[in-house]
């Protein structure tokens, strides 16, 4: 049997685009996340977490795979040759024996890294538990755990420096970043973590798997809902616009802004630069809208009533992960209230 059989034999697979997102329309279940709290945050409510009975495995490009769970949840990618495994993203402690279980099914060599996109705990939840079973060689031997990787954000949050939600330790990251971007070459290919400021937190970084042509988004793209944008870890809508442009400027296409780039969103279906440019869109002219009605002096309530994202709302509006719309244009109005006063201060 070849070792393309013995895959399907083993894990379910998807061929990429029979998931691509033509304009983001297609809804899928998400997993549940655990909001992260700041001193003064107020809590997102969250619905208790459903435990996968088994996580989808669906080829990308090269030897780059998505693995996910099989009703909706936060993705991780994962890219292995013969210097081993480097995983982006460990999603929760309940499906971290799954995914270790997933990766070793793919490739019997070590995994050496993982790369955090953001620290939030549906993408580093299972930190603990997959480092322990890596093995990292650096400038003293080989180290038994798998080396951690994300920006400094993110280890601030972990780490109880920012807000009171404590990580365990053996979770934190231990190689940070704090510059504009991380540079790796791995498995003869360039892995490239972008920092994105200020978009769904303080610490997000995209992925760009770039001889693969795959884009990890993370939680700067979650084409199934509004953006949760929470100012005490950081967000705000201006960053996630931000970051969507970031992540269009690297993508090519191969025709009409359609097919080409593959971008992995935190959740929901993979898909191309034009699934990115509809959603940058939708932000921007809910964004633009409530920016107009605020310089008008419409209260909050006002904007609220004037509907800012009703034509969109059908497609991301849906409560998700414990976040509404009505959250979404309140956070939005906020910050853009906030926006003029801060321009004034600077000047």
């Amino acid at each position: 049997m070849s070792s393309h059989s013995m895959l399907a034999a083993t894990v379910r697979t998807r061929r990429p685009f029979e998931m691509l997102a033509v304009c983001a329309l297609a809804l899928v279940p998400l997993s549940i996340a655990h909001a992260q709290k700041a001193k003064t945050q107020k809590p997102v409510p969250v619905a208790a977490e459903a435990v996968p009975a088994e996580l989808d495995v669906m080829h990308l490009r090269g030897n780059v795979y998505l693995i996910g769970a099989a009703g909706g949840g936060a993705h991780s990618v994962v890219q292995f040759g013969k210097e081993g495994a480097i995983l982006v993203d460990t999603q929760t402690p309940a499906t971290s024996e799954k995914l270790i279980a997933a990766i070793r099914k793919l490739t019997p060599e070590p995994l050496r890294i993982i790369l955090n996109t953001s620290f939030l705990p549906e993408h580093t939840g299972g930190n603990v538990n997959v480092t322990n079973v890596g093995r990292f060689i650096g400038d003293r031997g080989e180290i038994k755990t798998a080396s951690i990787k994300a920006h400094e954000g993110v280890l601030n949050h972990m780490s109880g420096v920012i807000g009171n939600s404590k990580a365990p330790e053996a979770g934190w990251p231990v190689d940070v970043y704090y510059m504009g971007n991380l540079d790796l070459r791995f498995n003869d290919e360039a892995v490239i973590l972008i920092h994105e400021p200020n978009a769904a937190t303080d610490g997000d970084s995209i992925v760009f798997f770039r001889s693969s042509d795959v884009i990890v988004a993370g939680e700067v793209f979650t084409p199934t809902s509004y953006p949760i944008l929470t100012p005490e870890r950081g967000g705000s809508l201006q960053g996630v616009i931000n970051g969507l442009n970031r992540i269009i400027d690297l993508a090519v296409p191969d025709f009409n802004a359609q097919g080409g780039t593959l971008v992995v969103p935190a959740y929901g279906p993979v898909a191309d630069e034009y699934s990115v440019v509809i959603y940058r869109d939708a932000l921007t002219v809910i964004r633009d809208r409530i920016a107009d009605l605020i310089k008008q002096g419409k209260t909050l309530e006002q904007v609220k009533a004037a509907r800012p994202s009703f034509d969109y709302d059908g497609i991301y509006g849906a409560p998700q992960r414990g976040w509404t719309k009505e959250q979404f244009i309140e956070a939005a109005y906020r910050e853009l209230s906030a926006a003029p006063a801060q321009a004034a201060a600077a000047q």
